[in-house]
């Protein structure tokens, strides 16, 4: 029997205002999976990782993390159907950089609302400075690109959801060759500032794209070096499959086609339908949790109760699917929990949202 990895992107609510949204939240479903369990743990981030708790437990989970940072480029780019060679690409995500009081910061890359013919407009002028810097661009779809840069393996970088909302004086990419990508993000900034593409979108209220954020380095060969590792430690973990439901376009790009679901229909059918285990990532809840909408954020989760733990805790309980794991998780930390059949058996165990707190 597969075993199903449930991971849900800010499931966890801030712990300032946890304890007043787990009161409002009704959902029945998600506190018996939470209270009858088999085993659970959390697990603060790592000090000095760049990223959030779920980007460095899918990369571990992958196979693809080097230390505490996530190695997707590569892979990201197979998965949506590009050929990194050998070399080595990271990912690329088109943004907007907000001019603060005293400060810069990254605005929400899901809030862009990028269209395909603007993205590829933006990325063709991209391209051409990309291009006189040594470097190429590979356009993935509208708001991941792929920049190759065989010689920037100690460009330290952030993921821009740990980034998005902060002072990016902590946050830009760090290590010898961030002074080349600072300089290649100016030439590019300079060719957007004036484009057609971003005039029509301030007409229209909307944010102009006038940066872009590169992140995951890694190469065929980097991912080879972590097999090695694995296999070298004894723990040679096979890949779980991936699906993905309203999550980014790198996660997005990780999953099977067949597995890029559309609807919560689809990700409960591909649970209960697992023969081989399988790692579904859940996204719908990042956006209001980073904007602080913690009233969007209870709507999504009152989705995701409804259309999704109601189902798997019926299939769970009534042994369709042995074996759950979910991990949700916030900015600081992630909790790892683990629930069986025999488990949602523990009816001693008053279901209770409490350790979302």
């Amino acid at each position: 029997m597969a075993h199903i990895s449930l991971v849900l992107p800010f499931a966890l609510p801030a712990p300032e205002f946890a304890s007043d949204l787990i009161r409002a939240l009704d959902a029945p479903a998600l506190a018996a999976l939470l209270s009858r369990h088999a085993g659970a743990a959390r697990h603060p981030l790592e000090g000095a990782a760049r990223v959030l708790p779920h980007e460095l437990w899918i990369a571990r989970a992958l196979g693809l993390a080097q230390g505490l940072a996530p190695a997707f480029g590569a892979a990201a780019m197979r998965g949506l159907g590009l050929d990194p060679g050998t070399g080595t690409w990271f990912v690329v995500n088109p943004a907007h950089i907000q001019i603060a009081h005293s400060h810069l910061m990254l605005g929400d890359v899901r809030q862009l609302d990028l269209r395909d013919d603007e993205a590829r407009a933006l990325f063709d002028a991209a391209r051409e400075a990309a291009d006189y810097a040594g470097h190429a661009l590979a356009y993935g779809d509208a708001g991941t690109w792929f920049l190759g840069a065989d010689d920037w393996d100690e460009l330290h970088t952030a993921s821009p959801d740990a980034a998005v909302g902060m002072n990016l004086t902590d946050w830009m990419p760090s290590g010898a060759p961030a002074r080349a990508l600072r300089k290649l993000q100016n030439e590019v900034q300079m060719a957007w500032h004036t484009h057609p593409v971003n005039a029509a979108r301030e007409r229209r209220g909307q944010a102009a794209v006038n940066g872009f954020w590169p992140w995951a380095g890694a190469s065929i060969a980097t991912e080879h070096t972590q097999r090695l590792l694995a296999q070298a430690s004894g723990k040679p973990a096979a890949r779980p499959r991936v699906a993905a439901f309203e999550a980014p376009g790198w996660l997005t790009a990780l999953a099977e086609p067949a597995l890029r679901l559309g609807s919560l229909e689809a990700v409960v059918a591909a649970a209960a339908g697992a023969q081989e285990d399988l790692l579904i990532a859940c996204g719908n809840v990042a956006a209001p949790a980073i904007a602080a909408d913690w009233a969007g954020w209870l709507a999504e989760m009152e989705r995701l109760e409804a259309g999704l733990f109601a189902p798997l805790h019926e299939a769970v309980a009534r042994g369709r699917i042995k074996r759950l794991r979910l991990v949700l998780s916030h900015r600081d930390g992630h909790l790892d929990l683990l629930t069986t059949t025999m488990a949602q058996r523990k009816f001693w165990r008053r279901p209770s949202l409490e350790a979302l707190t």
